[in-house]
């Protein structure tokens, strides 16, 4: 099973912690060369806290996918690493979540043979159901280019409420997220584009989605 589930910071342990961070690093400072701060092999910052909750993709015990979100009434990435790009936009007030450090890791895909799983459609879906879980109204992202168009590429209807240029002079934009029947229907009718054959329900939280067959994930 691809077990997709979510974990308060609070109740990481120290091996799910080091694995999670590290694979961040990994990701991030190594592969996509962001200005990321390391350590000891870890790519952390100062909203890895108590009030940060992480989506975790899981199989055979191992993290293959993961996102973390924060509730926007709390210090996140829009209104403090990135504020100084979109300081003419504010956040509404309500209750959402704000999402950062969204990744698949691809060597472990393919390590575990997940290459043929829809698994960037389940990660994005399992974003809308632990919103509708805990009653979040939306969410907010800052993704790059490429990331926008792997959302839009999806069919989830996010709007674009700012865009502005990262410090390497690429774009970047401040999205919402709905999270509503309609787009929940999208994201699980794509899903069971890929796997026809899925006898299971996908609007639950958490999610888990057997591998043992399926077609492959053109997303």
């Amino acid at each position: 099973m691809l077990d997709l589930l979510d974990i308060k910071y609070r109740h990481l342990s120290e091996l799910k912690s080091n694995e999670l961070f590290s694979l961040r690093k990994r990701v991030f400072k190594d592969r996509l060369n962001w200005m990321v701060n390391s350590q000891n092999e870890m790519e952390f910052d100062e909203y890895d806290n108590e009030r940060t909750t992480y989506v975790f993709g899981i199989h055979q015990d191992t993290c293959v996918c993961s996102l973390r979100f924060i509730e926007t009434k709390y210090p996140n990435m829009i209104t403090g690493t990135f504020r100084s790009w979109f300081s003419d936009y504010t956040l509404p007030e309500g209750n959402f979540v704000e999402a950062s450090r969204l990744f698949i890791d691809k060597e472990r895909i393919s390590q575990l043979k997940l290459r043929q799983k829809p698994v960037s459609a389940l990660l994005f879906l399992s974003m809308i159901n632990y919103a509708r879980h805990y009653k979040y109204e939306g969410i907010y992202a800052i993704v790059s280019h490429p990331m926008y168009l792997i959302f839009k590429r999806s069919g989830w209807e996010i709007n674009v409420e700012a865009q502005s240029y990262s410090e390497k002079k690429e774009k970047i934009f401040l999205i919402f997220m709905p999270v509503d029947d309609r787009n929940q229907q999208i994201l699980i009718n794509l899903v069971k584009s890929k796997a026809p054959e899925l006898q299971i329900t996908l609007d639950a939280w958490p999610l888990s989605f057997p591998v043992s067959q399926h077609r492959p994930d053109q997303l």
